[in-house]
């Protein structure tokens, strides 16, 4: 499976937001791009170099690669409503962005990991598939010889309940999660503009 293998820090500080947990100390100590002249950089920033920066901001948060990136928005133009909505939906849906919302992981990359190690079950079947979007009303749990794994308890007794958004329900005693509904957009609480996403996808 193809996911990003460079730095996410250094990805963090130069697009100003921590696509990960290890990545918010880095950026409080140094807020701003990495390089030998990160500091030093001021100038106007173009339409362009905003947009593309708010869709590098999506695809790192969300671990997707290019390709996978524009196969989501397509599919975002082909349903109905609003389509940067659709966009943020669809990725929200992802299993291993599930995984993460519930708690069972502390980032969206140990997330995925779970998930391609065949750890978890959706409705009982097993699902090794990151990418895959889950539906309203799924049941999300451990596989039997799982359910002990002490990376899970710590992250799911780290993770405050303020964490784990109102449209995901958490079992933590039987590390078990019921995906209730699609969430709103108003409710998906990122440092992006998908709008911005749109307008460079249609020039």
């Amino acid at each position: 499976m193809a996911r990003f293998r460079g730095s996410i820090t250094k990805v963090s500080r130069r697009l100003g937001i921590a696509l990960a947990p290890k990545a918010e100390k880095y950026l409080e100590r140094r807020p701003f791009p990495p390089g030998q002249h990160g500091q030093g950089r001021k100038g106007k920033v173009s339409e362009y170099a905003l947009q593309l920066r708010e869709k590098q901001k999506m695809k790192y948060l969300y671990g997707v690669l290019e390709k996978q990136f524009s196969n989501y928005y397509q599919k975002a133009v082909a349903q109905r409503g609003i389509t940067g909505d659709n966009l943020v939906k669809l990725l929200e849906r992802r299993f291993d962005n599930v995984v993460y919302r519930a708690g069972f992981a502390p980032s969206r990359s140990a997330a995925r990991q779970l998930v391609t190690h065949g750890h978890l079950l959706i409705n009982g079947k097993k699902v090794d598939i990151p990418s895959y979007i889950v539906s309203s009303g799924e049941i999300i749990e451990f596989r039997q010889r799982s359910r002990n794994m002490g990376a899970v308890t710590d992250s799911l007794n780290k993770a405050p309940e303020s964490r784990i958004p109102s449209w995901i329900q958490v079992d933590k005693a039987n590390k078990k999660a019921v995906f209730l509904s699609v969430p709103d957009r108003v409710d998906i609480q990122e440092q992006f503009n998908e709008q911005l996403v749109v307008e460079l996808y249609s020039k």
